[in-house]
């Protein structure tokens, strides 16, 4: 279920407070943030986030078809590794039979 329109995007308040400060000093240190929920707004476009995906922190910067998604749909928390060596063997048998 989505959020309300008339409440707005929903972005943690001490994100705002970091972004603001960012844009104020020009640093282009990324911002480190835990807050996955949070809602990409047109003032983090250019912006760097660490953006934590329970283990690591991931580097994105923000553009500007980011808008109106989550951070968090931008740091997966899942790691496909593959699927089994049984498998990975079983395939170039299937190709030397042509």
């Amino acid at each position: 279920m989505a959020r309300s329109i008339w409440k707005g995007p929903f972005v943690h308040p001490s994100l705002i407070k970091k972004v603001e400060k960012q844009k104020e000093t020009d640093s282009k240190r990324p911002i480190k943030t835990w807050s996955r929920n949070s809602t990409i707004i047109p003032e983090f476009i250019g912006q760097k986030f660490e953006i934590h995906n329970g283990k690591k922190f991931i580097p994105i910067t923000v553009s500007e078809e980011m808008i109106g998604h989550k951070l968090g749909e931008f740091a997966p928390t899942r790691q496909f590794l593959g699927h089994t060596a049984a498998d990975k063997k079983a395939e170039p048998a299937k190709k030397d039979n042509k």
